[in-house]
């Protein structure tokens, strides 16, 4: 008994080692979204609707490159788990090839549909221009972005989720000081009772889009120093030149289905956000801003599931079906518990977490509303969120793929296009959908993993 409790806290130890860097890494990230998101907030509804019309579409241009992430750390963290360590320099060479060719491609095809885009999305002439200014401006540095995410990824499959956090934590810095600089003219700011004038260019919508492009340059660039000098991969631009059709495949074999998956939940969110648009600018600039506002209370589930995703890989390396068991089963409950915190948190803070974004008292209590609904699926939503980082680990992408789809567009966009343009419904019933799509999802994850659990995963 003594030794299972020994063995319990040791485990929990190592989740808690890979975990924290990522969950502080992600609530950085917030931190900066969060106050992104004020300080466009202070320009008026419009210019938080323009920022916020894009945002599903940037999830969509962003899945491929957080889809090869998930795949390199899933076969990397299986090859340490095999302990062989030519199989990881090579996989990791295969993610770098992966990372340029997307990025090239990405960067032209977002460049070319950033004029039409606003149109597209059906929002009202008032912020087309401004909304269209923004994407273009992020999209410009994609293929920086898109190493950015796919190294980190690579590093965290072989343990490191440190590296990231620290670059994450100084280009966000940087990031909040560019939007001082770039948003707002030159003004009189107030700090502690003294008064000093503060230099700002006046850029408004167009300089938070060339603070986030400048923090993709320099992440991308740092993370690229990262890689070539990390002790495990040692990366030269040599090995590209190196052929290893196998590595490649089994990186793109478990990348496919969570690309196609992320492609339709978040083409799913761009139509979502399509119907959405149809309520009004005060309505969607409510929906906007209280997705912002969510993004807080689900940092431990997304923290964890990339540390999820390494100890099921190194579990499956190994060999180790009773480890991975364990594993499996503390991450679910951890997620579950943390989340449940969270949700509780959320809605007892729902109107407090509007009023930092935005003075619009319309906007703050429909969107106030909205959170109050959501807040009560966290704790499915969890469970959810972990059990996808355990099959990406595993490998076993498929049926969550088909989960997806299900979730998505049989219940969140059916649903809503029947709540706004069948039952002219406002956005609580629109929120209501995107609950039902979480916890259908996780419902459906919980009863794949309690059926076949993981062991058919592990080579013989």
């Amino acid at each position: 008994m003594k030794s299972q409790s020994n063995s319990r806290r040791s485990l929990f130890g190592i989740i808690l080692r890979l975990a924290w860097p990522t969950i502080v890494e992600q609530a950085l990230q917030t931190i900066v979204i969060y106050i992104n998101t004020a300080m466009i907030g202070e320009l008026g509804k419009n210019a938080s609707a323009a920022v916020g019309l894009t945002a599903t579409v940037c999830w969509l241009i962003n899945s491929p490159a957080f889809a090869i992430g998930i795949g390199a750390t899933a076969c990397i963290s299986r090859a340490i788990g095999e302990e062989n360590a030519a199989e990881v320099r090579t996989y990791a060479a295969q993610a770098v090839k992966a990372s340029l060719v997307l990025g090239l491609i990405m960067t032209a095809l977002t460049l070319g549909i950033s004029p039409f885009l606003p149109a597209w999305l059906g929002a009202e002439p008032v912020i087309q221009h401004d909304a269209s200014v923004y994407f273009a401006l992020i999209c410009a540095p994609y293929l920086l972005n898109a190493m950015n995410i796919i190294f980190g990824a690579v590093l965290r499959g072989a343990g490191d989720t440190r590296t990231a956090m620290r670059v994450n934590l100084i280009i966000n810095l940087v990031h909040i000081l560019f939007n001082f600089l770039f948003i707002y003219e030159t003004r009189t700011v107030t700090l502690f009772g003294l008064s000093f004038s503060m230099f700002g260019l006046g850029w408004g919508i167009a300089g938070a889009g060339i603070s986030t492009a400048i923090c993709y340059v320099l992440g991308g660039l740092w993370m690229i120093c990262a890689l070539r000098k990390h002790e495990i991969f040692a990366f030269q631009w040599k090995n590209l030149r190196e052929k290893h059709a196998p590595a490649l495949r089994a990186i793109l074999g478990i990348a496919t289905p969570i690309a196609l998956s992320r492609l339709a939940t978040c083409l799913g969110q761009v139509v979502f956000t399509r119907l959405v648009t149809s309520l009004g600018t005060t309505v969607f600039a409510a929906h906007s801003i209280a997705l912002t506002a969510e993004e807080a209370f689900y940092i431990p589930g997304y923290g964890m599931q990339s540390a999820a995703t390494t100890l099921t890989g190194n579990a499956i390396g190994a060999r180790d079906a009773k480890r991975l068991h364990e594993t499996s089963r503390m991450l679910i409950w951890l997620s579950f518990g943390f989340m449940s915190m969270t949700g509780g948190l959320l809605f007892l803070l729902s109107r407090q977490m509007m009023q930092l974004f935005t003075p619009d008292a319309d906007v703050i209590a429909l969107g106030a509303s909205a959170l109050r609904i959501v807040a009560l699926s966290e704790p499915v939503f969890g469970i959810s969120i972990i059990l996808e980082g355990i099959f990406n680990g595993a490998g076993d992408t498929r049926l969550p793929f088909l989960y997806s789809l299900i979730g998505m567009w049989g219940i969140r966009i059916l649903g809503t296009f029947l709540c706004v343009h069948v039952f002219h419904l406002g956005l609580n019933a629109v929120w209501l959908c995107m609950v039902g799509d979480n916890v259908c999802r996780g419902i459906l994850l919980a009863l794949r993993f309690r059926k076949r659990g993981l062991s058919h995963t592990i080579p013989a």
